[in-house]
């Protein structure tokens, strides 16, 4: 996936995304801090190459439930689905690093409320 200023979700995800769809896994998120672990791991990985829609900074995902909701910038609402996902067979970055962060640190949520996000955008947890 590649990098954008801007986004559009709909109700079935991230206009345009393979993943939209009337399903639990509409959007999968990864947070920066995630990214530079594996970075200091010594490979050069960048922001969606876990193919995660949303990079997140600041926000332990791992420790998010299932049912939270977040809120990000002023329309914007999602809620935990899934913590993780086992990684395929042939995981290049489980292969080369001996682990890969999406199974314990990538998180996984459905549309509540759709709108426009921008890079830069606040995330906050709903209580």
């Amino acid at each position: 996936k590649k990098p954008v200023e801007r986004a559009r979700i709909t109700m079935e995800g991230i206009k345009g995304d393979a993943h939209a769809g009337r399903w639990h896994r509409q959007i999968s998120l990864l947070a920066e801090e995630s990214i530079e672990k594996m970075r200091k791991k010594g490979l050069q990985i960048g922001y969606g190459d876990f193919a995660e829609n949303i990079t997140t900074k600041g926000i332990n995902l791992a420790e998010l439930k299932v049912g939270q909701r977040l809120k990000i910038g002023n329309e914007v609402i999602i809620e935990v689905t899934q913590i993780g996902k086992k990684c395929h067979d042939d995981c290049e970055i489980k292969r080369l690093t001996g682990e890969c962060v999406m199974p314990k640190e990538g998180i996984f949520a459905r549309v509540i409320a759709g709108g426009t996000i921008r890079v830069g955008d606040n995330i906050t947890v709903m209580k």
